[in-house]
């Protein structure tokens, strides 16, 4: 087991990758990590433009070669014909983890009723979580400041690091060791 949290970020977005504007997305959810996690972690970051191809080998890229344990997507996860992140997510997944989407969107309801058009998953490639963040950096952090309670704990079941949260920002859910 290594000790630290290797966390690929890929923010997609046809305007930011054309560089129409800079990436707020990305760089949001790096500050989060910053705020929450007390063990040691490096960030991967890549940006890409809206096409199945190209996201689907960001993430291939940042779990098999840079050994990423966990991937977080942001941007790409509505209605709209271009959002096609979930699709190129669980392309290059070996298994959904459908409980992810369903939480997330469950944290989202409790802020804007537009959540249901959210189309967000969570997957695992090999020993890498990859996780579909929306696009916003609002929604970023309200989603992230529930959610990741139980991320910790998921790297670890797949042989990850140990994974230290900011009990401020958010406790780490772990089972409690059964006596005897």
């Amino acid at each position: 087991m290594e000790a630290i949290l290797r966390v690929g970020v890929v923010t997609v977005s046809d305007r930011a990758s054309r560089g129409d504007y800079d990436d707020i997305s990305g760089p949001a959810i790096e500050a989060w990590l910053t705020r929450a996690l007390t063990s040691p972690f490096e960030v991967a970051t890549r940006l890409v433009p809206d096409e199945f191809e190209r996201i689907g080998e960001a993430i291939v890229e940042l779990c098999d070669e840079r050994g990423c344990q966990l991937v977080l997507t942001t941007g790409g996860t509505g209605p709209a014909v271009r959002d096609v992140t979930p699709e190129a997510t669980l392309a290059v997944a070996d298994r959904e983890m459908p409980g992810f989407g369903e939480r997330m969107r469950q944290i989202s309801l409790k802020y804007v009723p537009t959540a249901i058009l959210s189309r967000q998953v969570g997957a695992l490639r090999g020993r890498s979580l990859i996780v579909n963040l929306p696009g916003s950096p609002r929604s970023i952090a309200e989603i992230l400041d529930e959610l990741f309670e139980a991320i910790p704990y998921c790297i670890e079941l797949m042989d990850g690091p140990i994974v230290e949260t900011d009990p401020e920002v958010v406790v780490a859910f772990r089972p409690k060791k059964k006596k005897g």
